[in-house]
């Protein structure tokens, strides 16, 4: 029986066949060597690209310096760019004021508002923030503040009778919650046994500030407002204006303070101290109706 043969054909793998080296031509190697040159230069201009660009976007993150900020009574106003002025003209050191009642600015400083130093509108407020640990030292008095009525309109002489005159509907006051002139506003009127039957026609302002736009535009017959306000340049010739008797209220004692808030403006705030103390504050303070601490009597 014939037999049957299968034919196994072999190939080779891979490894088995023979190798060649390939031939290059030599301006291969050329185009290499400036590939891998223009490479690296590629990568070391990005790297530098890169760089400048952190330092550029650093240096417009650079922080301003802080400004030394002022919280204000609003009886302030006006007496306060003089002042701040004055203190920027002996040190360089430039000011920035919020303006506000001194409760409200009292609320806010408990709060943590970024203000270094307080300048109130009387001695409770900057005691309380004593006592509640936002001051590094205990407040001053730096002066004293009076009150005047004060009216736009054509009246022949201001005067208490006029609170009780009929015809007069509404009369601007400070708000006494919160605006220590406007409390002593209250004390006048008790003083002189009116405060009850006066008081439907009191038109509350938020602080002076808002009991002086009340004045001005004549929404009010007449009005109370500290006298720093009726002495500023702003005012003169404007209305009609006459001192309430220093017997029925006490002038209001208002106190400076230091506030520890941001450790970094103390120096700065040491300095402001110390000028509020200085001859020259209390020659602009007295411009604005302000007596002073060491006049006598009060």
């Amino acid at each position: 029986m014939p037999s049957t043969y299968t034919t196994i054909l072999h190939i080779p793998t891979t490894s088995q066949l023979p190798r060649s080296k390939p031939t290059r031509h030599p301006a291969d190697n050329y185009f290499s060597r400036l590939e891998a040159r223009l490479l690296e230069l590629n990568s070391t201009m990005w790297i530098k690209i890169v760089c400048l660009g952190i330092i550029t976007f650093c240096m417009g993150c650079k922080q301003e310096p802080l400004k030394f900020t002022i919280a204000t009574a609003a009886n302030m106003q006006y007496a306060m760019p003089e002042l701040t002025k004055a203190f920027t003209d002996r040190t360089g050191i430039e000011c920035q004021t919020i303006l506000g009642s001194s409760g409200k600015l009292t609320a806010q400083i408990n709060e943590g508002a970024p203000f270094d130093f307080f300048i109130a509108a009387n001695m409770n407020y900057p005691n309380t923030l004593h006592e509640n640990g936002h001051t590094t030292t205990p407040p001053k008095t730096y002066a004293y503040g009076q009150l005047v009525l004060w009216s736009m309109k054509k009246f022949q002489k201001l005067s208490i009778n006029l609170f009780t005159n009929k015809r007069l509907k509404q009369i601007a006051i400070a708000n006494p919650k919160t605006a220590p002139y406007g409390k002593a506003m209250e004390s006048v009127l008790a003083y002189y046994g009116i405060l009850d039957s006066v008081r439907h026609k009191l038109v509350y302002g938020e602080n002076i500030a808002q009991t002086n736009q009340f004045i001005l535009s004549e929404a009010v017959d007449f009005g109370f407002t500290a006298k720093s306000v009726v002495l500023a340049p702003q005012h003169q010739n404007k209305g009609k204006w006459n001192d309430v008797p220093l017997k029925s209220y006490r002038p209001i004692a208002q106190g400076m303070v230091i506030l520890n808030h941001r450790k970094e403006q103390f120096d700065v705030s040491q300095q402001f101290y110390n000028f509020m103390l200085t001859d020259q504050a209390k020659i602009i303070l007295k411009k604005f109706g302000y007596i002073t601490v060491e006049e006598k009597g009060y």
